[in-house]
C-alpha cells in the first residue's frame, strides 16, 4: 500500500524533532565587534542569520534568536544576543520559511530598539511577505521583487533571484523569495543568497552586481531530492565560482536539523572541494558569534 505524502512528511518531521532534542545545545554568545572608520564587519549569528555593519549602518539578515521553531530545537546557541546588538537600521528577510522569518525574534529586535529609545528599523522583504511582519514594530516595510533596489542611508540593497520557494504554510505560494546584494561607496559588496538550489542565476548575479563577499548555504542537501531547493557543499562552491566573488562565507549548516546528512559533514566537504579546486584560501568559515573585519 502506498503511504500518503503527508504521512511521510509527518514521520520525517517527527524524527527531526526527536533528534533535535537528543543532545544539549552547544556554543556561547559573544558581543559583536564594533567597526572602526571605513571598516565592514560581518558577524555570524548562526544558520543563515548575520549582522552586517557597513558604511555606518547595521543590518540583520534572517535573524533567528529563538531556541525552537515550533517543536524543532536548534543545536547551537545564537552567536549574539538581542540585548548586545548595535542600533539596527534594517532587517532583511529572504523568504517566509520559519527558519528565516521568525516572528518572535523580529519582535524582540524592534522591542529592544524601542527599549533603548532608538528608532525602529525598517524591514525589507520579498513581494508577498509584508503581511507577516507589518505588526512587529518596524518603522516601515518595503517589498522588493528580483532586481529591484531600496536605499538606506548610503547603502543600496538589491533583491536577487534564487531557486527555492516562499510559502509560509502550504497554500500561500504567492510569497516571494530570493537573496540580497548590499553595496556602499568604499565598502566591499556583500551578497546573501538566501535559501537556494544551484542554478544559472549565479552567473547573472555576478555579472550584474559583482559581489566581493558571498554568503552561501551548504546544508540540508540529503536526501538528494532536497537539492531541488538547497545546494550541496560542492554546488555552493560552484555558485561561488560562478559569482566571481573574492571570498565565500558558508551558512545554513550546523544549527537546525533540516536534512539527513550528519550535522558536522557540510563544512569539511566544502573545504575539501575548495582545496581540490585550488581556492581553499578563499573560504572563510565563521563560528557562531565570530566577527570578521574587512576593508575595501
Amino acid at each position: 500500500m502506498t503511504v500518503p505524502f503527508w504521512i511521510t512528511k509527518l514521520r520525517q518531521l517527527e524524527r527531526l524533532v526527536r533528534e533535535s532534542h537528543a543532545q544539549p545545545m552547544q556554543g556561547q554568545p559573544q558581543r559583536p565587534v564594533e567597526p572602526a572608520a571605513g571598516e565592514t564587519v560581518i558577524t555570524f549569528i548562526g544558520h543563515s542569520s548575520f549582522l552586517l555593519q557597513i558604511a555606518g549602518s547595521a543590518i540583520l539578515i534572517d535573524p533567528v534568536f529563538a531556541t525552537r521553531l515550533i517543536l524543532l530545537r536548534r543545536q547551537r546557541h545564537p552567536g549574539v544576543q538581542v540585548r548586545d546588538l548595535p542600533r539596527i537600521d534594517a532587517v532583511l528577510l529572504t523568504h517566509a520559511h520559519m527558519d528565516h522569518l521568525n516572528r518572535p525574534s523580529l519582535r524582540a529586535v524592534t522591542r529592544e530598539m524601542r527599549r533603548r529609545k532608538l528608532p525602529a528599523p525598517m524591514a525589507i522583504v520579498p513581494n508577498g511577505v509584508e503581511d507577516l511582519v507589518r505588526d512587529l514594530g518596524f518603522a516601515r516595510v518595503e517589498e522588493l521583487g528580483w532586481w529591484q533596489s531600496a536605499e538606506l542611508n548610503s547603502l543600496r540593497i538589491t533583491a536577487t533571484p534564487a531557486k527555492h520557494w516562499g510559502a509560509r504554510l502550504f497554500n500561500d505560494t504567492h510569497r516571494g523569495f530570493g537573496g540580497y546584494c548590499i553595496e556602499a561607496p568604499e565598502s566591499p559588496r556583500l551578497y546573501h543568497s538566501g535559501d537556494t538550489a544551484f542554478f544559472g542565476g549565479f552567473t547573472e548575479i555576478g555579472q550584474r552586481l559583482r559581489p566581493d563577499i558571498a554568503l552561501l548555504p551548504i546544508g540540508a542537501y540529503y536526501p538528494d531530492s532536497y537539492r531541488a531547493v538547497h545546494t550541496s557543499p560542492e554546488e555552493a562552491l560552484r555558485a561561488f565560482l560562478d559569482l566571481g566573488a573574492q571570498t565565500m562565507v558558508p551558512m545554513h549548516y550546523n544549527t537546525f536539523r533540516l536534512g539527513r546528512e550528519p550535522m558536522d559533514e557540510p563544512l569539511p566537504r566544502l573545504l575539501a572541494a575548495a582545496a581540490k579546486a585550488g581556492v581553499g584560501d578563499r573560504i572563510h568559515p565563521l563560528a557562531e558569534g565570530e566577527s570578521w573585519k574587512l576593508q575595501k
